[in-house]
């Protein structure tokens, strides 16, 4: 498993079918070393010079034949979404062409990307929390505009604050009820149960 997160993996990440536009998207340490390899920029610069979150025209190429015209942008690591260095190469939305342009990454070294890969990298390397993660299909598969508000305030960190807000007062509760028990001598019970009663009550209201 560990060798496989070590894998610079890859994926179509527009649904399937012919389109205008569709994104192959990399992710790991020889995304940039595969972009340069299949990449050639209309500016003639190297990958290596090109500043994070930054768009580059050019041509997809392969043994000298233009596969397709695509404008490749680059998120360097830690700023991305898999906190790894990433890149997302936008080309014409064909079945063909976007198949030819996977198949070329994962010829010069790239894995094909397992369901929800991507997402799980974010997760597994600290990008996102396991509610902020299963909020992004919720928002893949919102219904209504009320529903993905809901799921854009999990992904933004929202709902796993509370959480968390609620965690550590109860954590309080149950510390104060344990320091009670271990010395009931040095506390006034009626009063500690009536302020446990309180907090509680507290917590409740919160949720």
């Amino acid at each position: 498993m560990r060798k496989k997160l070590k894998d610079t993996i890859c994926a179509i990440s527009t649904p399937p079918g012919i389109s205008g536009i569709g994104i192959i998207r990399l992710s790991g340490s020889e995304t940039y070393r595969i972009i340069e390899e299949i990449f050639v920029p209309k500016n003639k610069t190297k990958v290596s010079e090109w500043p994070s979150h930054t768009v580059h025209y050019g041509h997809i190429v392969s043994n000298g034949k233009i596969i397709d015209e695509v404008l490749v942008t680059i998120m360097r690591k830690p700023k991305s979404y898999t906190r790894e260095d990433m890149a997302e190469i936008g080309c014409h939305g064909g079945i063909v062409v976007m198949k030819q342009v996977l198949n070329l990454c994962i010829e010069k070294g790239a894995r094909l990307a397992d369901p929800g890969e991507f997402t799980m990298r974010a997760f597994l390397n600290g990008r996102i929390d396991l509610t902020q993660a299963e909020s992004v299909l919720e928002i893949i598969n919102s219904p209504t505009e009320k529903s993905l508000e809901m799921s854009l305030k999990k992904l933004e960190g929202e709902f796993s604050k509370k959480i968390n807000e609620i965690r550590n007062d109860i954590l309080s509760i149950m510390s104060e009820i344990e320091a009670t028990i271990d010395f009931p001598e040095e506390e006034d019970v009626s009063e500690i149960k009536l302020n446990v009663e309180e907090e509680i009550k507290k917590v409740k209201e919160k949720t």
